[in-house]
């Protein structure tokens, strides 16, 4: 059964940073892509950041030179650290394999003040 438990999200002022984590069970991570998504407050989840299997990562327009994550594969943990916060980067945080599978963890809240 998988299990998507999120955290380290919060209220921060703009320009400030966070480090969100993820813990996943029932996922073999040597064989999935993983990903974080968010989801503002009115809009779709959207995809912010990748890390495939090999290692590498993609990001979004939006987060690039920002954002930066990270896997665990021993403690099957995923992070993402986030520098330079903008408003705009509010809302709530997921995160899932890539694609995406149906079920979702309840998500951790970031809210960035101006």
């Amino acid at each position: 059964q998988v299990q998507l438990v999120e955290s380290g999200g919060g209220l921060v002022q703009a320009g400030g940073s966070l480090r969100l984590s993820c813990v996943a069970s029932g996922i073999i991570f040597g064989l999935n892509n993983m990903a974080w998504y968010r989801q503002a407050p009115g809009k779709q989840r959207e995809l912010v950041a990748t890390i495939a299997r090999s290692g590498s990562t993609n990001y979004a327009d939006s987060v690039k030179g920002r954002f930066t994550i990270s896997s665990d594969n021993a403690k099957k943990m995923v992070y993402l650290q986030m520098n330079s916060l903008k408003a705009e980067d509010t809302g709530v945080y997921y995160c899932n394999t890539l694609p995406n599978r149906a079920y979702w963890g309840q998500g951790t809240q970031v809210t960035v003040s101006s």
